[in-house]
């Protein structure tokens, strides 16, 4: 099983400090991951070393916030499951099912990663065979729209046509985990 951290819209040092002391544990214990993910909005060049620190394989697009030069989008294949990535200021209203599925079939991915909104969410639309992923924000900072305030994070596993999704959201000082199971 092949393990991956999903994560993004940090907004460091424009919107918060730093990376909450409990999600950067999660981070560090569930170490040491195939990938990482990174919806973009990281804003800082400190971010954006962490995160490649913390994989050889550290896939990043660019946020509306970001001046970094990164990619718009990201495609790539984990245990013959084909994931493809945007930042999701792309499409209006923010994480807009419908809008999100169309990007993933014109991707041709089964699973389609997005942030922007910074409200944590795991859905496969009805009659697709697609899941849209959004790791929320790990800072749990403000946005444009409507944001769940909550700092968090995804933590996935992938075998050949099965994938297990752990969301990890932080309420106060407390620690939520869902998990999430899809076969393909």
């Amino acid at each position: 099983m092949v393990k991956v951290l999903i994560t993004g819209d940090t907004h460091i040092p424009t919107r918060a400090k730093n990376i909450p002391n409990i999600m950067r544990k999660v981070i560090e214990e569930n170490k040491p991951y195939y990938a990482v993910f990174f919806t973009g909005d990281l804003i800082s060049e400190n971010i954006l070393r962490f995160v490649k620190s913390l994989s050889k394989r550290a896939y990043i697009v660019q946020g509306n916030m970001d001046y970094l030069s990164l990619p718009e989008e990201v495609a790539t294949e984990i245990a013959d499951i084909k994931i493809g990535m945007i930042h999701g200021h792309q499409v209006y209203p923010r994480g807009n099912i419908e809008k999100l599925a169309r990007i993933a079939e014109e991707m041709n991915v089964q699973i389609l990663i997005n942030g922007h909104t910074h409200y944590a969410k795991i859905v496969q639309p009805y009659n697709k065979d697609i899941i849209l992923v959004n790791p929320g924000s790990l800072t749990g900072v403000w946005s444009g729209g409507y944001a769940s305030m909550r700092p968090s994070l995804i933590i996935g596993f992938f075998e050949t046509d099965h994938v297990i999704l752990k969301l990890y959201e932080l309420y106060g000082n407390k620690l939520e985990i869902k998990e999430y199971n899809f076969t393909f």
